[in-house]
């Protein structure tokens, strides 16, 4: 291969590597955290990955019985123009004066017009039912983003200074240094798969209110991620 060539391979998303991912960081937490409930977490998000990925791949081909439908409704409507128009004997009918025959035409007109609005919403009808999959679809893993920011928010770095002292009321705490980075770094991980996941259904089906929906999830879990680090921050600014 020519130097500076780019592989087709890494031009496109690859959910079986997304996938992979995520199931090497729910082997990773289940090695440092084995009775967390992180883990549970985890492995919510490597079958939501299995199961949008496989949703967005099948939102990447045509509804074919859809177009099937559509191509009859505009067949169906064509036979019965051609027959009204040809077939039907209008030479018998008497004419009627020119008022009648204007007030015909401009029938005609809006009947094609309403004719070619139906067709239009008809061809539309695919589009409107991909989003709705799409959108069904991100709920659930805007939901999950919202679960994983509970399970890092009571992840305080300041159990590390000197002198911290828990009241009754106060959440079990990880008091390593070590393990509470690693944590909120899993954490991070995690939102960064979310966004890998919409970016699917970006890839998938070419649409520009799917592309904002997807957008919005992925900036949903970018400034979540941005909190995390901002307390990992603080935790490396208390080392010794």
């Amino acid at each position: 291969m020519a130097a500076g060539a780019t592989q087709p391979h890494y031009r496109t998303l690859d959910p079986a590597q997304i996938i992979a991912t995520a199931e090497r960081l729910g082997h990773r937490i289940a090695a440092r955290f084995p009775q967390s409930s992180l883990r549970v977490v985890c492995a919510e998000l490597i079958s939501l990955s299995r199961d949008l990925a496989g949703s967005a791949n099948s939102l990447s081909r045509p509804i074919w019985w859809l177009r099937a439908a559509i191509a009859a409704a505009v067949i169906g409507g064509a036979t019965v123009f051609i027959f009204v128009g040809t077939i039907l004997p209008f030479d018998r009918f008497p004419t009627g004066d020119a008022a009648q025959s204007v007030q015909g035409i401009e029938a005609s007109i809006n009947t094609l017009i309403l004719v070619g609005l139906g067709l239009l919403g008809l061809a539309r009808a695919e589009q409107t039912l991909k989003r709705r999959r799409v959108f069904r679809d991100l709920h659930g893993l805007r939901s999950l983003i919202h679960v994983i920011d509970m399970h890092q928010l009571t992840k305080d770095p300041n159990v590390l200074k000197v002198g911290y002292k828990p009241t009754e009321q106060s959440p079990p705490r990880i008091t390593d240094r070590a393990d509470l980075a690693s944590y909120l770094d899993y954490c991070s991980e995690m939102l960064s798969i979310t966004g890998k996941i919409a970016a699917l259904f970006a890839q998938s089906v070419n649409d520009e209110v799917v592309i904002q929906a997807v957008n919005d999830i992925e900036n949903l879990g970018t400034n979540l991620s941005r909190k995390i680090w901002q307390k990992i921050s603080l935790i490396e600014g208390t080392a010794d």
